[in-house]
């Protein structure tokens, strides 16, 4: 065949050269994702014994009254980190993205300078709407109210300082950060009620906890970003930012204020105590997504290399939720009741546990739903922040409807976040279902057209070596060597026999398949991928672009003599340029202006680019299927229809044997 496009130019190409400094983008996302979320995983675990510690030393010391009193403004706190937050993850998302030191000093400078003037004017708000908001929740002194005013003044611009080190990926020093707030809560704690602080205590060591985190947030720009800048942050980007963490804050926080406004105080203190779980899972997830956003965020665009973040993000929290909730399910009621107290076993609810695991569900479910949504953030202006907004509203006014029981207002939370993770999770089901949108190219060069039995002769010989056929081998070796196409006998015992090793990957390619023998050009090899099977998914580690699965062979080849896969291709990139026995390379794809897979011929179009040579691809025969339902077949475009359909089609032809119907030939003969 005549390829000489592509011999005159492939010595010049990709084809035989590869940038010996290629980085896998794939594996360093990945890289990050992983070791930053392990880091403040491990840093989120110390902090929730931590904070596990306050709030069990608190109910033990307040008894469920007390407790009920100081998680109130806690919560109240918690629901002003929804700016704390805006703030934390504007900043970490525009910090990510600059190039310069100077960009990112002046980024932090600006943001900075809102968060303060922000924290002042909510702390001087709630001074000003202490007595009302006091008796709403029906607190023993407002001064609990002008603590809290104090820590808010503080809280915000520390977000700011938090989302610089996030942006940088000082995953480790945010850890020691979030544990340095819990160690001075807990020692705080101690230290002030043994005082006869009492409430106000267990408040004023929170306060103190957020002043201490803020001072020693590093590392951080310097002084010098403290001077007034004005860095270009767009709107849209701290209003959805505000959306989502106010969302979010309300429905992991607003349920326990509600508890305190309706609830007595001894029953609201319960539900105190089992919110502790919630918050404990929260924790723990959000360690992975807060790696994820600067992860994301920083890859500027590259959507599919992240969605395999997104992804993984939804595995590792999967796996966390799944870990905590199975050990909360094993630790023993009488535990729960030892670790508070008996003041908290009270009526019908003295059954602690079921509480607290059907809360850590809830919890867990709603994380999920967060990280899709942070993920969209990452990337774009998300405009699932509204959806959960609305879902919050939804909770409050849930809650203030069915609250008869503490088991109740959980059970309204766990049916709005199922409902709300089901909602989130439809448009990546319809993505995988939905068919790829296939990049175009130049049209393909047609040669001649190709009958399906010509080419299943040629798939067979391209087989004909495999310990499957080895009784056949003998007695069938001229039909496969010199086939005689005009035979019916003879095309229907070929088909046969490729069945016997082939028959699931053919029955794949749709009815309507036509074959042609085509010129490929050197352009043309951009559109190639390999088909994804065996050795070749370790090897592309997602990515089966022929171009940068060569790549990663000839990055490897060298350090791996040892490995079969990478003997294999050596042996045969020798052999190629002096005897190639089967130069058939079988391709799948729309039409000839598609991407193409290959089908059969992977290690041969391997070898072919590792020798670098113009001649042995030249002497490449290619054959291409094209057909328009070719999305359909699961070895051209993997999704869950595809296969599906590919399980259909296994069991309906579950009973077929190809060797009895390869048996019925040889007995005819005789």
């Amino acid at each position: 065949m005549s390829n000489s496009g592509m011999a005159s130019s492939v010595s010049n190409s990709s084809v035989a050269e590869t940038p010996p400094n290629r980085v896998r983008p794939q594996k360093i996302l990945k890289s990050k994702l992983l070791g930053g979320s392990l880091t403040l995983l491990a840093g989120s675990g110390l902090v929730g014994v931590t904070n596990l510690v306050y709030n069990v030393a608190t109910a033990r010391i307040l008894g469920p009254s007390g407790f009920a009193h100081a998680t109130a403004v806690y919560t109240l706190l918690m629901l002003l980190s929804a700016i704390t937050l805006s703030f934390q993850v504007v900043c970490a998302k525009y910090v990510a993205r600059a190039d310069t030191v100077e960009q990112r000093a002046e980024i932090f400078a600006s943001l900075h300078q809102r968060s303060w003037l922000a924290g002042i004017g909510i702390g001087l708000l709630l001074f000003v709407g202490e007595q009302a908001i006091t008796v709403y929740l029906n607190l023993p002194d407002k001064v609990l109210i002008s603590l809290l005013a104090l820590g808010t003044t503080f809280y915000i611009p520390l977000g700011v300082r938090r989302g610089y080190i996030q942006g940088i990926h000082a995953f480790g020093p945010l850890a020691i950060n979030f544990m340095l707030e819990g160690v001075v809560r807990v020692g705080g704690l101690f230290a002030l009620t043994a005082m006869g602080l009492g409430v106000k205590g267990a408040v004023l060591a929170s306060v103190l906890a957020v002043i201490a985190s803020y001072f020693v947030a590093w590392p951080s720009p310097g002084i010098a970003s403290f001077s007034l800048r004005a860095a270009s942050i767009p709107f849209l980007e701290g209003l959805q930012a505000i959306v989502f963490f106010s969302g979010q804050t309300v429905i992991n926080n607003f349920d326990i204020v509600l508890v305190k406004h309706f609830f007595p105080p001894v029953e609201a203190g319960v539900y105190a105590a089992v919110s502790l779980v919630g918050r404990l899972v929260n924790m723990c997830a959000w360690s992975v997504v807060n790696t994820m956003f600067p992860v994301s965020a920083a890859a500027k665009g590259e959507d599919g290399e992240n969605n395999h973040v997104l992804f993984t993000s939804l595995t590792l929290v999967s796996i966390i939720l799944t870990t905590l909730i199975g050990a909360l399910w094993m630790i023993p009621n009488f535990l729960w009741k030892t670790m508070f107290g008996s003041h908290f076993a009270v009526g019908h609810y003295g059954n602690l546990a079921s509480l607290l695991i059907m809360y850590a569900i809830t919890t867990g479910i709603y994380s999920l739903s967060s990280v899709m949504i942070t993920y969209e953030m990452s990337r774009k202006i998300a405009n699932t922040s509204y959806l959960q907004l609305a879902f919050s509203g939804a909770l409050a006014i849930g809650i203030c409807i069915f609250h008869h029981t503490l088991r109740q207002v959980i059970l309204v939370q766990l049916v709005l976040m199922i409902v709300l993770l089901v909602i989130l999770t439809i448009p990546l089901i319809r993505q995988a279902l939905a068919p790829q949108l296939l990049a175009t190219y130049s049209r393909i060069p047609l040669r001649r057209a190709l009958s399906e039995e010509e080419v299943i002769s040629e798939f067979l010989r391209s087989e004909f070596h495999h310990p499957e056929f080895k009784e056949y081998r003998d007695e069938f070796n001229h039909l496969v060597n010199r086939p005689d196409l005009a035979s019916a006998r003879e095309n229907a015992l070929r088909r046969a026999l490729l069945f016997l090793r082939r028959g699931p990957m053919w029955r794949e390619l749709p009815l309507d398949t036509k074959w042609f023998e085509v010129d490929l050009r050197l352009e043309d090899l951009e559109r190639i991928r390999f088909f994804p099977r065996a050795d070749w998914r370790r090897i592309a580690q997602g990515n089966f672009h022929m171009h940068e699965v060569v790549m990663r062979i000839r990055q490897q080849l060298d350090e791996s003599a040892s490995d079969p896969f990478f003997c294999k291709l050596r042996d045969l990139s020798q052999s190629l340029q002096v005897n190639l026995q089967n130069p058939s390379v079988l391709l799948i794809g729309v039409d000839e202006k598609a991407p193409l897979t290959i089908l059969d011929g992977n290690h041969r179009m391997a070898a072919a680019m590792l020798s670098g040579s113009p001649d042995t691809l030249r002497r490449l025969r290619f054959i291409c299927g094209f057909s328009p339902d070719m999305v359909r077949c699961c070895w051209y475009y993997t999704n869950v229809n595809t296969l599906l359909r590919y399980l259909k089609n296994l069991l309906r032809y579950l009973v077929y044997d190809a060797e009895s119907e390869i048996g019925r030939f040889q007995e005819s003969d005789v």
